[in-house]
């Protein structure tokens, strides 16, 4: 065989394929080990983030949050950039807004304390289900403990959510549900509205349309940072850019999109698909490309497409390992809907009322459909709030989850202004500046996301869903093939590490993060690093 430097293509150019670049390229450049290149399918990088604006303010079209600033890479990534402070106002640069105003169909406020009680019974439930410490001698915790360890292992989020309500209401005295004044609600049925808004949040957390397709067991491995969650003054793609700044120029090929990958499953006689090469890139376009190494950062919801039928991505197909993993494992969809409050609804008082906009926590009842409002919109009652994206800013934002939110990506702008309107209205209809004659509010301008819809990403993050585990995160980052460890300068007879996977979906404990991303792409950097003997930092 004739001498080559290794060539590695990664594919996909989000936070995962772009660390893997970054760390491949710093630690082998002095040397020139490797032939490296980056091919996006799309004509951006940045993958599931992207930063925009939106009527003068900075937001993010995809991930927000830095979960945790204590030991986030990403978190230090914007503090070595300079990148938490803007001149420029920014989605949530003011954190969590003051106290929701929380509102139940039909326009009736809810007072404070009532709500509260169910808020905290949610909290304590998710704490206990993700493994914190909380009042071992509550009556209920003890219960669920009970009840969680008779389960045969497929125990679902919202089964267990569903166990402690029930519990909360046994135990509950029958005057703490009786209300007055809120039409056809009664106490029981605003608790249990109230605990479903709390739900809607969660499947924003989780992308999963149901909690009960969302696995109990693994809600425990899931591990948070400490310390407060915050968002990035100049924009998430800030990171992503600071990734990027250090490779050379070419090295990332924008509108690459991938539509085949070639590798072998067994070792051949002469070792390699031809010219000394195991794995064959094939692209949209027609034309193809050679590697050693190939690291695939699509999302799950391409991997998922890519293995449904035999013209699939994967050229053997994947072994049954890798896709019985692919398949079991959740991923959904989240989309951002973001509103722009007409001038008419700017900042005033009169008679001592405050018009600003609050952050509005929705509930929409439950069980009965004789009782709910005829023209809210069935996509808007599995949405929990809507908010201003800082406390004086006339962009509003919601989020949706689910059939919902593809149900908003189909939608055109009218019919997104009018749904909110009609909500709106039915749930300020009896709040204090209406009653003094103030006009409803109105909407100028709406933008939504569409990741459920978009072929590069096919929706937005995955979760562990009844039936898998976190093994199968495990078992979707092993490379392929699955024989064959020796490490040496060049490749060896039966062509180790052809394709190497990473993104979000790959780590155990860190799914559904930018920060898991990136711990995956370095994961995979590091692993050819050490196969060609190169220090692993």
């Amino acid at each position: 065989m004739v001498s080559k430097k290794p060539r590695i293509v990664i594919i996909g150019a989000g936070m995962a394929g772009l660390t893997a670049a970054n760390k491949l390229h710093t630690a082998s450049s002095t040397k020139e080990l490797f032939e490296l290149l980056v091919v996006e399918g799309g004509t951006r990088i940045g993958g599931r983030i992207n930063t925009s604006e939106f009527c003068g303010d900075r937001i993010e079209l995809g991930a927000t949050w830095i979960h945790g600033i204590g030991g986030s890479p990403v978190y230090k990534i914007a503090q070595e950039i300079s990148s938490l402070e803007s001149e420029q106002p920014w989605e949530c640069m003011d954190g969590n807004l003051e106290e929701p105003l929380t509102i139940a169909e039909g326009g009736y406020d809810l007072n404070p304390s009532f709500v509260e009680s169910i808020s905290s019974l949610f909290k304590n439930l998710m704490d206990l289900a993700q493994g914190k410490v909380i009042n071992e001698d509550c009556e209920i915790v003890a219960r669920l403990k009970q009840a969680a360890a008779k389960s045969a292992g497929d125990l679902s989020v919202g089964s267990f959510l569903q166990q402690g309500l029930d519990a909360y209401w046994s135990l509950t005295k029958d005057e703490k549900l009786a209300v007055n004044g809120f039409g056809n609600w009664s106490g029981k049925s605003l608790q249990e509205a109230i605990f479903a808004m709390h739900e809607y949040t969660q499947r924003t957390y989780t992308s999963a349309d149901n909690l009960h397709s969302l696995d109990y067991n693994a809600e425990s491995e899931y591990k948070m940072f400490p310390g407060e969650e915050i968002t990035i003054a100049k924009g998430y793609l800030s990171v992503i850019q600071s990734l990027v700044s250090v490779l050379p120029a070419g090295l990332i090929q924008l509108g690459r999109k991938v539509v085949k990958i070639e590798w072998q499953l067994e070792t051949k006689k002469n070792g390699e698909i031809t010219n000394g090469w195991p794995v064959k890139l094939h692209f949209s376009d027609g034309s193809t490309m050679y590697a050693d190494h190939v690291i695939v950062t699509v999302s799950l919801g391409v991997l998922k497409q890519g293995i449904q039928h035999d013209s699939g991505l994967f050229s053997p197909p994947l072994p049954s390992f890798k896709t019985g993993a692919i398949s079991r494992l959740g991923y959904g969809v989240v989309d951002k809907l973001f509103l722009q409050l007409s001038n008419s609804d700017d900042d005033q008082e009169i008679n001592g009322c405050n018009t600003k906009f609050p952050f509005l926590q929705m509930v929409f009842h439950q069980t009965d459909s004789n009782l709910r409002h005829p023209k809210i919109p069935w996509w808007i009652r599995r949405t929990a709030s809507i908010s201003p994206i800082y406390s004086n800013s006339r962009v509003l934002l919601s989020w949706f989850a689910g059939k919902e939110a593809l149900q908003l990506e189909s939608l055109n702008d009218e019919d997104i202004l009018n749904g909110v309107s009609t909500t709106v209205s039915n749930l300020l209809s009896h709040n204090l500046c209406n009653s003094a004659g103030i006009p409803q509010p109105k909407f100028d301008k709406v933008l939504r996301t569409k990741w459920g819809t978009d072929p590069l990403f096919l929706g937005s993050y995955s979760y562990v869903a009844v039936g898998s585990s976190g093994d199968d995160l495990d078992t979707l980052a092993e490379p392929l093939p699955k024989t064959g460890t020796t490490c040496s300068d060049s490749l060896s007879s039966s062509s180790p590490l052809q394709i190497l996977f990473a993104g979000e979906a790959t780590h155990r404990t860190h799914y559904s993060t930018t920060h898991g991303a990136y711990f995956s792409g370095l994961r995979e950097a590091n692993r050819l690093l050490k196969h060609y003997n190169c220090i692993v930092v």
